[in-house]
């Protein structure tokens, strides 16, 4: 029964979706999400900033959002910079909720839609940004934590990042997103 509406719904959504939704993540991909992130969360300041060092620096367009470094070119710099470092505490806390939750689409969907929102309506930051930085996530996991990010755990996370993507994406269109930037661009 469940399974039908689901269908529909997510039919329902195509012309809203610019990402191939997947399907939904199997208990086993949960697990295999939660164990690895276990051993990630425990270095959660230092991959919080690897992260974004690795995105400012690949993608310097992404600085543009960030007043304190948006003119800071060099990673060592970028590092230091307490707003980089306390921008990554909080991706860091926002990934961990979602995992955490992994079972509880409600809280999941409440954590995407608050996200969504602050960055579509007050940081005004384009939606496709959220793709480039789950690249820059996968591609850090994986080498800093090669023996955790195995083939498999490295699959798992590649769904469950673009189910994120899907969703903020979804929120954008929600609020209105392309109304927005065409009447500001």
């Amino acid at each position: 029964m469940d399974g039908d509406t689901e269908m529909e719904r997510m039919q329902g959504e195509g012309e809203v979706d610019h990402l191939e939704q997947p399907s939904p993540l199997t208990d086993k991909e949960r697990v295999i999400i939660q164990d690895s992130w276990a051993q990630v969360y425990q270095n959660c300041d230092d991959v919080g900033v690897a992260i974004l060092v690795r995105l400012f620096v690949n993608f310097p367009s992404s600085k543009q959002y960030f007043s304190q470094f948006k003119h800071i070119e060099e990673p060592e710099e970028l590092e230091r910079s307490t707003q980089l470092r306390k921008h990554a505490r909080r991706v860091m806390n926002a990934i961990n909720t979602l995992v955490e939750s992994i079972d509880d689409s409600d809280k999941v969907a409440s954590v995407l839609k608050l996200v969504g929102k602050a960055h579509a309506l007050r940081h005004k930051v384009e939606p496709v940004y959220f793709k480039i930085l789950s690249g820059v996530i996968l591609e850090v996991l994986g080498e800093e934590f090669p023996e955790v990010v195995t083939p498999e755990v490295g699959a798992a996370w590649t769904k469950l990042l673009a189910t994120v993507c899907c969703g903020i994406t979804a929120i954008y269109e929600e609020v209105g997103w392309t109304k927005l930037s065409t009447s500001t661009g």
